[in-house]
């Protein structure tokens, strides 16, 4: 018996950051395991191919800070007991050898790396401008809504312009001590780009979708994304 197209399972593409330090304060950093693990075994689990992609390729840096006890989850510890994934994560494509024509949709799990390499990263930007003028959806979680900042629409505008659009808040980056450090405040970007800036109280999950566009506010926020992903993938 042959799949009929509503069978057929579909592709999602998931981005990560390849950069590792902290700014100049000698710490390092790199992806969010929870704002990746939480999103890629809801996908999977949905029944949906994922494929792993990062700036470099290879191995993607993890944050540090991420496996500290205080931030383990149930998605957290199946990634920590998962061997398959971790050897998928040591081989992740690299970003300009991808193709959005590949893939039904993308997902960019944050942590503060995006902030250096994804912002303003032109493959990434071309990428999901691709994925939006082919009706194809494009999210993202916590500091990775930074890879959003800077793709424009086919009118020439920002993305975000009047959007429903979230990212980790100036809160949150107050609370762990960072607002010096970073590049930029993520929260006064995007409303600075005209983004219908909108969030939770801090640590709170909160999710928000507007059209194509979906994001996700800190790392509580990451399974929320990847379910409004699902749903505009199986609606």
């Amino acid at each position: 018996m042959t799949q009929t197209n509503e069978q057929v399972a579909k592709n999602i593409l998931m981005v990560l950051t390849s950069h590792d330090e902290l700014g100049t304060t000698g710490e390092k950093t790199g992806f969010w395991v929870e704002e990746f693990a939480a999103p890629y075994y809801a996908f999977i689990d949905a029944g949906f191919n994922v494929t792993l992609a990062s700036v470099a390729g290879g191995q993607p840096p993890i944050d540090p800070k991420s496996t500290l006890e205080d931030f383990q989850t149930e998605s957290t510890q199946r990634y920590d007991n998962d061997e398959s994934v971790k050897a998928l994560m040591a081989n992740t494509a690299i970003l300009t050898e991808i193709d959005s024509a590949d893939y039904d949709a993308v997902f960019y799990p944050g942590g503060h790396g995006p902030l250096w390499d994804l912002t303003d990263n032109r493959v990434s930007i071309a990428l999901i401008e691709s994925f939006l003028a082919t009706n194809k959806p494009v999210a993202a979680v916590c500091h990775a809504t930074a890879a959003f900042l800077n793709v424009k629409d086919g009118a020439g505008e920002f993305m975000v312009k009047g959007k429903a659009v979230t990212g980790f808040t100036n809160g949150e980056e107050d609370a762990v001590q960072l607002t010096a450090v970073v590049p930029f405040l993520l929260e006064d970007e995007l409303i600075k780009r005209g983004g219908d800036y909108q969030k939770a109280a801090d640590w709170n999950a909160f999710a928000v979708q507007d059209g194509l566009v979906i994001s996700g506010q800190n790392p509580q926020s990451s399974e929320l994304a990847a379910a409004k992903l699902i749903a505009a993938l199986t609606q």
